[in-house]
């Protein structure tokens, strides 16, 4: 597996005083770690960082907003980006969810300090605090018309809000613990939830009911993604006639990322296995590259690129570090990754 090359998270705030250092270190698998350091000089002549790095590290490219930092011994270079913009004052804790709606316009998230909020993405102001959840909410998503909000707690419950006036319009009860992941099929006629007490269920928001049990695995899902599954792939033919309140079901796949070290995949109108497989450790997240590719993050730092058709060996096993893969999101060509470091 590659090496590593990483710098301390708040190296733009630490290079932008007089004298500011950040911290780097270099670390492939099976040797000792190097650790060294960037330190500014000065600003050149057209107000960019003048940046020097200490033995066995070399910089290259520096932008306003960038640095390029390489370690020639072990054949690694990395650019690390500057926050384009920073919120500070949304939240006083940690941040454990959030989602941009899909015209760009509104932000939602969660947070250790108890609170859910919506703010404006173009400036942090914040337009609307969502109370009524008990105990931490785990997890909140816009529906694609950007004006409403699911979200799920540690209550157990479910909740739909108005993004415009924070009322709650609906709230579903059924799981047995706390939710932890949630995912809106199509329009969002239909919504999924996932829960420590190992169902991931469908719920119906015009009757604010519970359509049926899409899995129950014996082991909390920690997280769910849905998608439109490739053609070649048989999801199973449910044992009874779906309801007429199903909407958007067929020909959909739904992926558990399990804590038993498992990732499923159910065929979510048939209710049926499609396949099972077996990770290093606990899986965290899981997502949607396209109808035939999917990535799953497990707390030991592996992300697995699979494909659905043949799950038996993975197209590749990412391995950035050991640090746990909180989350992941399809982005351009790629992908982004979020990890407990």
């Amino acid at each position: 597996m590659a090496a590593t090359l990483r710098i301390q998270s708040d190296w733009s705030s630490a290079l932008s005083r007089d004298e500011g250092e950040a911290w780097l270190s270099c670390r492939s698998p099976g040797k000792p770690t190097l650790y060294g350091s960037v330190t500014r000089r000065g600003l050149s002549s057209e107000g960019v960082l003048d940046i020097a790095a200490s033995e066995g590290f070399l910089v290259g490219e520096v932008t306003k907003k960038s640095i390029l930092i390489s370690c020639p011994h072990e054949n690694v270079s990395t650019k690390f980006l500057a926050p384009y913009t920073t919120f500070s004052k949304i939240h006083q804790k940690s941040i454990t969810c959030l989602d941009i709606s899909s015209g760009g316009g509104l932000g939602v998230s969660t947070s250790t300090d108890g609170t859910m909020k919506i703010w404006q993405a173009a400036n942090g102001e914040i337009r609307r605090l969502l109370e009524g959840h008990v105990y931490d909410v785990n997890c909140c998503r816009f529906f694609p018309s950007g004006l409403v909000v699911l979200s799920g707690g540690m209550d157990a419950q479910l909740k739909v809000w108005s993004a415009e006036d924070a009322s709650c319009v609906v709230t579903f009860k059924g799981h047995k613990g706390g939710i932890l992941d949630t995912a809106i099929v199509d329009r969002g006629r239909n919504v999924l939830s996932c829960s420590r007490d190992g169902t991931a269920r469908l719920w119906d928001c015009g009757k604010s009911a519970c359509l049926g049990v899409i899995a129950d695995c014996g082991s909390p899902i920690n997280g769910i993604a849905t998608g439109t599954a490739d053609d070649s792939l048989n999801l199973g033919t449910p044992e009874k006639p779906p309801s007429e309140r199903e909407i958007g079901t067929e020909g959909k796949i739904l992926l558990l990322a399990r804590e038993d070290k498992k990732l499923q995949g159910v065929g979510l109108q048939s209710r049926q296995p499609v396949f099972l497989f077996m990770g290093s450790d606990a899986f965290n997240c899981c997502t949607f590259l396209s109808s035939t590719y999917i990535l799953a993050g497990t707390q030991d730092g592996n992300i697995y690129q699979l494909d659905v058709r043949n799950t038996n060996t993975p197209i590749q096993v990412i391995h950035r570090s050991g640090a746990p893969v909180l989350s992941l999101l399809p982005y351009q060509d790629g992908f982004i990754a979020s990890q407990g470091n």
